[in-house]
C-alpha cells in the first residue's frame, strides 16, 4: 500500500485504504461487505431494518466471503438494539457504526471489548458530542449526502468538525472518486465513506429496475431534500411516491404509516408495543407529530419498497447529490482500485506542482 494512503483510519479498522462502505438499509448485506473488505476498503452491514436471528446470519455469512474485518451498523430507537450489540460482542466485529449515541454504557461495553464506535453526524455539537460519549473516530455527513442529511456542505462541516476534533473524522457526502478522496485528506480527513457510489456497484442487491432510476438520474438538483416522508429532512431522487406524499393531507399520511408499521413488524420480528415504544421515543423530542414519528419508526419499509421489491415508483430512493455523475455500476474491486489509483496520480501531481 502506498504510504500516502495509510492514515489513522486504516491503522484503527486495519483496513488497507481510507475507504467507507456505508450501512444502507436493504443494500449493506454480506455480498456488498464482504466485497468492500476484499477490495481494501471497510464494509458496514445494516443492522437496523433486520431481526437478530437474520442479522447473526449476515455476520457470520460475511465472515465466509472475506476474512478481512469489516463493522455493524444499529440505531438506538430500534427495540433490537441491545440484541444487535451482543452480537457484535459475540461474534467479535471490529466496528460499529450508528447515529443517534446509544448511551455511555453501552459504548463503554463495546470500546472494552475493542470494538470501535465511529457514529454519524451532521452537525459540530452532534460531533463534539458523540467524543464526549467515547466514539473513536466520527463520519461527518454534508447535506450533499443521500438519506437523513443536515443542510451545511460538507466541505464547510468537514473543515469545522476537522479543527475542533482531535479523533479520526471521516468524510461523507458528495464522494465517489480519487478526486474526492484527496480533496477529503487535503481539508485533514482520515479518510472517506460512500454510500450511492457502493449502491451503484456491481455487488449491490438493488434491483435492476431501481438502479436504472438512479442511472438515469443527470442533474443533482433532481436528487432533492423533502420532509414528506418522516418529517425529517431527507435527500433522495424524486419519484412518484414523493409526489404523492408531498401533496396528500395527514389521513394519507397515516394509512402509510400504518400499513408500513404491520410490515416492519412482521420483518423484524418487534412487536407492536416495541414499535410504538420506538415511536414515542422518536416524537420524544416534539419536533414529530405523530404520523411523523411512527413513519420514523417503520420507514424502512417504504425504502423496502424500491431497494428489495424493485419498484422505484413506490418507495424511497435515498441518493447522494453524486447520484448524478455516476454513470456505470462496476465492481468493488474495480472502483476501490480505481479510486486507489486516481488518488496515488493525483498526489503525485500536487506533489509534482509544488516541489
Amino acid at each position: 500500500m502506498t504510504v500516502c494512503l495509510q492514515t489513522p483510519l486504516t491503522e484503527l479498522l486495519g483496513c488497507r485504504y481510507p475507504i467507507i462502505q456505508t450501512a444502507m438499509g436493504w443494500v449493506a448485506e454480506p455480498r456488498l461487505v464482504a466485497a468492500t473488505g476484499n477490495a481494501g476498503g471497510f464494509g458496514f452491514l445494516a443492522g437496523a431494518t433486520i431481526e437478530p436471528a437474520r442479522m447473526e446470519a449476515a455476520i457470520v455469512e460475511t465472515r465466509r466471503l472475506s476474512d478481512q474485518p469489516f463493522g455493524v451498523n444499529f440505531h438506538m430507537y430500534q427495540a433490537n438494539a441491545a440484541d444487535i450489540v451482543e452480537l457484535v460482542l459475540r461474534h467479535k466485529v471490529k466496528a460499529v457504526s450508528y447515529s443517534r449515541s446509544p448511551g455511555k454504557q453501552m459504548i463503554a461495553r463495546l470500546k472494552d471489548a475493542g470494538v470501535v464506535c465511529i457514529p454519524t453526524v451532521g452537525a459540530l455539537k452532534h460531533a463534539q458530542k458523540a467524543v464526549e460519549m467515547g466514539a473513536d473516530a466520527v463520519t461527518i455527513q454534508g447535506g450533499e449526502g443521500g438519506g437523513h442529511t443536515g443542510a451545511v456542505p460538507t466541505s464547510l462541516l468537514l473543515g469545522q468538525v476537522v479543527e475542533a476534533l482531535k479523533v479520526p473524522v471521516v468524510a461523507a457526502g458528495g464522494f465517489k472518486d480519487g478526486q474526492g478522496l484527496v480533496a477529503a485528506l487535503a481539508y485533514g480527513a482520515a479518510g472517506i465513506a460512500m454510500g450511492t457510489r457502493f449502491l451503484m456497484s456491481a455487488e449491490s442487491p438493488v434491483p435492476s429496475a431501481t438502479l436504472a432510476r438512479y442511472l438515469a438520474v443527470k442533474d443533482p438538483a433532481a436528487v432533492i431534500v423533502s420532509r414528506a416522508i418522516d418529517g425529517m429532512p431527507q435527500r433522495m431522487i424524486r419519484n412518484e411516491l414523493l409526489d404523492a406524499l408531498e401533496a396528500s393531507g395527514g389521513l394519507k399520511r397515516w394509512l402509510l404509516a400504518l400499513k408500513s408499521g404491520l410490515a416492519y413488524r412482521r420483518h423484524s420480528g418487534t412487536s407492536l408495543a416495541q414499535l410504538l415504544a420506538s415511536a414515542l421515543k422518536m416524537r420524544g423530542s416534539g419536533e414529530l407529530s405523530a404520523a411523523q414519528a411512527l413513519m420514523a419508526a417503520n420507514a424502512p419499509m417504504v425504502i423496502q419498497k424500491a431497494m428489495v421489491d424493485g419498484l422505484p415508483a413506490e418507495g424511497v430512493l435515498p441518493a447522494g447529490q453524486v447520484a448524478a455523475n455516476i454513470h456505470s455500476l462496476p465492481s468493488c474491486a474495480e472502483l476501490i482500485a480505481q479510486i486507489v489509483g486516481d488518488a496515488e496520480a493525483r498526489l503525485g501531481e500536487l506533489s509534482r506542482r509544488i516541489s
